[in-house]
């Protein structure tokens, strides 16, 4: 049984020799950045304001969004992953890439300068305030508004729940009514816009979950928050045109974060069968658990080929909802298959609340709910099939 460490940088589509350099600085920064804080800055339950400036010093948080730079965001975004701390990916994906994406792709010039430089320094922190109790995948029932005040821009009010990097946060990129439903069309009358979190009437309450401990997840409440006009991020009243494309981008880099996760769950599973004594055998010497690992093994090269081909897509401006969501939804379900399978080899060592095994299990499930439940996503599959 090979390592899946040994799958070859390049054996997927567009990468080079210059993307397997790329992927060794890359794992050695984040061994010097991530990995010694990673335990501290889960048992705080926030990534810390000196690892963010760490991660921005050493340029890992400035990769592109598109075009052919996005394929060593691919790079990254896997080798985030397989550091094993599911809630630093996901405050760093949220940061980097999820909230960040809507100021690249819908900002002005004036608020990309405003947002950007400081953010990929990791200076100023990014999250996306978008879903609510009531108006999660389905977003029909959204409350929270913006009301229009005259020339003087907005006045924001309302709850937002679930908002990793929440209490960190330095702005917050927000869904909200800017105008009326019309024809019971769910968004129509929404819009996007952008939040410093320092605003009076911005306050946050840390919503400690099961796993993605270091994801810093908040309710976030906004008690008529002033808002200037020209923090309106794209077009007024088009927020569903605008997140469309954002979602899609967002499972896109969801996936790739999943794939590595599941590369670095595999690597603790092979580690541990040929190790660990049963019978004064190691346990992999059981046909039973070599069959299983081959199959998660096989099923990773699958699903990793496929996330660097939908990585190429995007690089291309060719990729879709479809591609999105099979790549997210099977990358999340196969972590938590080896998650599971990893627990269970492990037995009672594995299930103890400090092991890895349990973090990796508790996180992967999050993944299957995070920027789009598996059943959503089925549903959006078969629908565009």
């Amino acid at each position: 049984m090979n390592s899946v460490l040994t799958l070859p940088a390049d054996d997927v589509s567009g990468l080079t020799d210059e993307h397997l350099a790329l992927r060794s600085r890359i794992r050695d920064e984040l061994d010097r950045c991530v990995i010694p804080h990673a335990d501290e800055w889960e048992a705080r339950g926030f990534v810390s304001r000196q690892g963010w400036r760490a991660l921005g010093s050493a340029g890992l948080l400035e990769f592109g969004h598109d075009g052919e730079d996005f394929l060593s965001s691919a790079v990254f975004l896997e080798e985030l992953g397989r550091t094993g701390y599911a809630g630093i990916r996901a405050a760093v994906g949220v940061h980097a890439y999820m909230a960040l994406s809507y100021l690249l792709l819908f900002g002005t010039a004036e608020q990309q300068e405003a947002y950007v430089p400081a953010a990929r320094r990791g200076e100023r922190i990014a999250a996306l305030a978008i879903s609510e109790e009531n108006a999660g995948s389905d977003l029909r029932h959204l409350g929270t508004r913006a009301e229009p005040v005259g020339e003087l821009g907005y006045r924001v009010t309302g709850r937002k729940c679930h908002i990793a990097n929440g209490s960190q946060a330095d702005f917050f990129v927000v869904l909200a009514r800017t105008g009326e439903e019309r024809g019971g069309r769910g968004l129509s009358g929404a819009s996007l816009v952008i939040v410093d979190a320092d605003s009076p009437g911005v306050s946050r309450t840390p919503r400690p979950m099961l796993g993605w401990h270091s994801a810093d997840v908040c309710d976030v409440e906004f008690s008529d928050v002033a808002v200037p006009a020209d923090r309106l991020l794209g077009r007024r009243d088009k927020a569903l045109m605008h997140l469309m494309r954002g979602l899609d981008f967002e499972r896109l880099a969801a996936g790739l974060l999943a794939v590595g996760g599941v590369a670095h769950c595999l690597e603790l599973l092979n580690r541990f069968v040929r190790d660990h004594q049963v019978k004064d055998a190691p346990l992999a010497a059981n046909q039973a658990v070599r069959h299983r690992i081959a199959e998660l093994d096989s099923d990773l090269a699958l699903v990793r080929n496929y996330a660097y081909h939908a990585a190429w897509l995007h690089s291309r401006g060719r990729l879709d909802t479809r591609v999105a969501s099979i790549l997210k939804l099977k990358a999340t379900e196969l972590a938590v298959a080896a998650a599971q399978t990893l627990v269970q080899y492990q037995g009672a060592r594995g299930y103890r609340d400090e092991a890895a095994a349990a973090r990796l299990h508790r996180d992967a499930i999050a993944g299957t709910i995070a920027a789009g439940a598996s059943e959503l996503l089925r549903d959006l599959i078969f629908e565009m099939g």
